[in-house]
């Protein structure tokens, strides 16, 4: 089931390393928006929602600031890589796209907090240019290259998947901006909807496929579930979205049901298949992806038990837990656990291929300390269990939850540098062995 990896193919290190790094400054910037304003004010019952500024803001930092970013920068590593498809120029992608989506990111986060029309309009400009060149550039590469694994399938899936998703966050901008009079709760849902399942979710598997047998010494996943899972995931939420805008409310909750118990067999079968490791003990990546696949079971269980038991649906706190679960539980897990692996073996295969079998590249293990990513880890789920207890408790919580998220995305930061100081440091010892050759 996974797919031939053509590493001889891979971009050049800082294409893909940009997005990463830039990642854990938009998870900082989350915790200082908590530390400043808190979750949702001194009454939770009255200010918790969804749809106040502060937790939209917080929203699309960790989304577009932190997710789009990491899961940006692997499409444009992993491409090449998996599917054999070349984007063309790809550090000029890399630097357009990656200044697009960050000024998108901010001044998506001022609009929120300003509620002013001229910046909604303005950061629906900058990420619908720098997705669209993402988008085509991928769209280009991709063209002819067959569907030969179901990584490289779901790989196409999820480029459609996240142009749908950044067309309707372009029209909720729009929306807000007061130049559209769409139904901006509705397609708030169907935004939600597509970008955690159609984009976010089968991105996720189209790795997982190679990743975490590949890393993480388990089985492959089950054949059946390769050859079906996205399709039947991609079927069910185009279903989903015209049932709910319609309104039908029954077929909608039904079908809801669908895409949520679809999420949650990802994570029971990866959580199955990790059971089989042929490692002894569990490393931090590990570590990560248990967590991040309990957090999303624990997400659809909520979401489920929302629409069954009418007292937990009168809670108006479920959905801010909900989302706390999915994103900062869940996703931002996840691509924690796999920064952990990419970057390491990204600066170990660029190393290999410049010294040229006379000097060799340090082991992956070398490259970001083990204690440095557990010690990492831990400040990581601190930090989801004291936003998750600042929405209970918001005056006790805000501050330490705020300090923990800063914190946690400091220390992935300080990890990644350090990944790249090993980097520097041995390609000056390369350098100075080849042009001492030369020399002679």
């Amino acid at each position: 089931m996974q797919a031939l990896l053509s590493y001889d193919q891979s971009p050049p290190l800082y294409a893909p390393m940009r997005f990463f790094l830039t990642a854990p400054c938009f998870g900082m910037l989350a915790g200082l928006l908590v530390l400043w304003s808190g979750w949702s004010g001194s009454d939770v019952e009255l200010n918790a929602s969804r749809w106040t500024p502060v937790v939209l803001a917080l929203t699309h930092l960790i989304t577009v600031g932190v997710m789009l970013q990491v899961m940006l920068g692997a499409v444009i590593q992993i491409m090449p890589v998996l599917a054999g498809a070349n984007m063309v120029k790809p550090m000029r992608l890399a630097r357009v796209v990656h200044a697009l989506i960050s000024l998108g990111a901010l001044t998506l986060t001022a609009a929120f907090l300003s509620s002013s029309p001229l910046l909604f309009k303005l950061a629906a400009l900058l990420l619908g240019l720098g997705i669209a060149y993402f988008v085509g550039s991928a769209v280009y590469a991709l063209y002819g290259i067959p569907s030969s694994s179901p990584s490289i399938r779901d790989l196409k899936i999820a480029i459609l998947g996240l142009s749908v998703t950044v067309g309707l966050g372009a029209t909720l901008a729009i929306t807000l901006g007061g130049s559209l009079g769409l139904p901006s709760s509705t397609l708030a849902d169907i935004h939600l909807g597509w970008g955690f399942v159609a984009w976010g979710t089968i991105l996720l598997a189209a790795v997982a496929y190679v990743v975490v047998p590949m890393f993480q010494l388990t089985p492959a996943y089950p054949d059946w579930f390769g050859r079906w899972y996205s399709v039947s995931l991609l079927v069910v939420v185009l279903l989903w979205t015209i049932a709910e805008y319609c309104s039908w409310n029954l077929v909608s909750l039904v079908l809801g049901v669908g895409v949520v118990s679809g999420s949650a067999l990802f994570a029971g079968i990866t959580l199955k298949i990790q059971r089989h490791t042929k490692r002894a003990h569990f490393d931090a990546t590990q570590h990560y992806w248990r967590g991040a696949m309990l957090s999303a079971l624990a997400a659809c269980g909520l979401w489920l038990a929302a629409r069954t038991v009418p007292l937990l649906a009168d809670w108006p706190v479920w959905p801010l837990v909900f989302g706390v679960l999915v994103l900062f539980g869940g996703f931002v897990s996840v691509i924690f656990g796999m920064l952990y692996k990419i970057v390491p073996f990204l600066i170990w295969l660029h190393l290999q291929q410049q010294g040229q079998g006379r000097v060799m590249a340090p082991n992956m293990k070398k490259v970001i300390a083990e204690r440095a990513m557990n010690g990492q880890l831990l400040a990581h789920f601190a930090s989801c269990l004291l936003l998750l207890l600042a929405l209970m408790w918001p005056n006790e919580f805000d501050y330490p939850a705020g300090l923990a998220l800063v914190a946690a995305n400091a220390w992935l930061l300080r990890n990644l540098l350090a990944g790249l100081s090993v980097y520097r440091g041995h390609l000056r010892k390369i350098e100075s062995v080849f042009s001492g050759a030369i020399r002679r």
